[in-house]
């Protein structure tokens, strides 16, 4: 890839796709992985908002108990986007990392599929909410308060970390993971075990999807 990560070579993008979507193997690697990411997010957005209706439990936080929330909403969701952006533009480049990537999150999905139903939290009693300003401005959308258990925002920055080959862009991406992780804590949106978890999901969740994809190869 060129020396700036940013600048969008449609047709170096265009001739990668081509030269692997020739492979039959990889048409049906990634036909599958765009299903089923698909379906997890689909059925998690119907799965949060019934666990929205449900009762849980709540903790005091040591950390959170040492100050007061801050609003930072626009903040983390800015750098979120910003991050996507610069994410999706740089794996476009490398089939195969968007494919493991896109693998990775669907992963982390259904694992927080699974922890919020098994562990039902209710929000901190001081939580500012995180809206999504994006989601805000079209409408249609609510903010959810109860999907703790880990941070889906953090795990999501980790996987950018996880999945660029670039090394400027890991030390970047990582350190967005730690920004998100702290603005989600200064907000007190998620307990801080929701944010120290979610990396541990994430890799656990990358190593998942570079062994199906080194199996299915």
């Amino acid at each position: 890839m060129k020396f700036c990560t940013l600048l969008i070579n449609p047709s170096e993008i265009k001739s990668a796709w081509r030269e692997k979507l020739v492979n039959p193997g990889f048409r049906s690697r990634f036909l599958i992985t765009v299903i089923v990411l698909i379906v997890v997010l689909l059925s998690l957005a119907r799965f949060l908002d019934y666990n929205e209706e449900l009762s849980g439990f709540a903790f005091k936080d040591p950390l959170l108990s040492l100050f007061n929330p801050v609003d930072v909403t626009w903040f983390t969701f800015g750098l979120i986007y910003v991050s996507l952006i610069v994410a999706l533009v740089s794996l476009s480049y490398y089939p195969e990392d968007f494919l493991i990537a896109l693998q990775s999150y669907s992963l982390v999905f259904f694992f927080r599929f699974c922890t919020i139903f098994l562990l039902p939290l209710d929000a901190p009693t001081t939580t500012i909410s995180l809206t999504d300003p994006f989601v805000e401005f079209f409408g249609g959308g609510e903010t959810l308060h109860r999907d703790l258990f880990f941070s889906g925002h953090v795990a999501t920055m980790f996987i950018f970390y996880l999945t660029s080959r670039n090394k400027n862009l890991k030390k970047i991406f990582l350190l967005n993971t730690f920004l998100v992780a702290a603005a989600v804590l200064i907000q007190h949106v998620h307990y801080t075990v929701d944010v120290i978890a979610a990396p541990f999901f994430a890799y656990t969740s990358y190593k998942m999807a570079l062994f199906v994809s080194s199996y299915k190869k």
